[in-house]
Formats: structure tokens, sequence, C-alpha cells
């Protein structure tokens, strides 16, 4: 499939339209994005041409969206843009830009964020998978201060350990 990949990075401009639908969840918001530029009479930014892009969401991005999303927050969208030219009151070549979202995030160059994962509907919430131990971040494989991990004195101890006798 040949699509148009964009990311776009701006405001957001509309309150985010949460709907619930027979296909699953939807959420629609305005994008609004201002480029920047260096005036150099005026020796300041200066914001130049606005875009705005409709921002669709579908499934669990459009729940996660619909309630983390608020007018002005700033964010990055990653989609497929698509382009519609329409018919509007007798006028021909209205033109939409439309980002069917793959992806929305805050951009954390101009603020903070806090995550909260979702709890998924087969786990019960407050528990975390047993299966998968947290790994230990202070130590790397051969840092020489953590004794038995340095490849080398794994290789000395398999050298020293006594070897079975053949059988013949």
């Amino acid at each position: 499939m040949n699509e148009t990949m964009v990311c776009a990075v701006g405001n957001v401009a509309t309150q985010p339209v949460h709907r619930e639908l027979a296909s699953g969840e939807s959420t629609r918001f305005r994008l609004a994005v201002t480029s920047r530029y260096w005036d150099r009479e005026k020796g300041t930014w200066a914001d130049g041409h606005t875009n705005f892009f409709t921002v669709w969401a579908n499934r669990q991005l459009a729940a996660n969206a619909a309630a983390s999303l608020s007018v002005g927050d700033p964010v990055i969208v990653q989609g497929r843009l698509k382009v519609r030219t329409e018919l509007r009151e007798g006028q021909q070549g209205w033109l939409s830009a439309d980002i069917d979202a793959v992806a929305i995030g805050h951009d954390l160059t101009r603020g903070t964020s806090a995550f909260q994962r979702r709890q998924r509907a087969e786990q019960p919430a407050g528990t975390t998978p047993q299966d998968r131990p947290e790994p230990n971040w202070e130590t790397t494989p051969d840092d020489p201060a953590t004794p038995g991990t340095d490849p080398r004195q794994q290789r000395l101890q398999q050298q020293q350990r006594p070897q079975p006798a053949a059988v013949t």
C-alpha cells in the first residue's frame, strides 16, 4: 500500500469529540500547526502560516486521546494524510486535510506529562506480570565490579571445573 505518512507537531485546536460507533470507538479533533521563522528585521521569532488538520483516532487510541487531550495541548501526531475535495454550498474545490492517526502524544519539549498505562480487560487491576522479573539496571554484563558476569571470568571458571571422564 502506498500511503502518505506524516508527523505533525502542533496544538489541539478543538475539544476532542468521542463517539461509540457500531464499528468501534472514534475520536476526532482539529490540530493547528503553525510554522515559526526568524524575522531578521525585528530580530525575533514570528509566527508564519497556520495549517489545520482534522485528526481521526480509532479503537483504543480514540479512548486514550479523548481521556488525555484538551484544547491548547501541544501534541505530536503521526498518521496517514488524506486530502479530500468536497462540494459545499455549490462551490467546487473545497479541500480538507485529515490525518488518520497511528500515534498521538504530548510534545515534551514544551512541558511535562504523566503517563498512565491502561489496564487490560483480562488482567485484574493492581496485578503485574510475574513471569518477567525487573532487570537490574545498575550493572552491565561486562562490569568487572559484578562477580560472575564478566565473560572472561566465566570462561576461566568453566576451564577450572573438573571435566567428566570419557566413556569408552
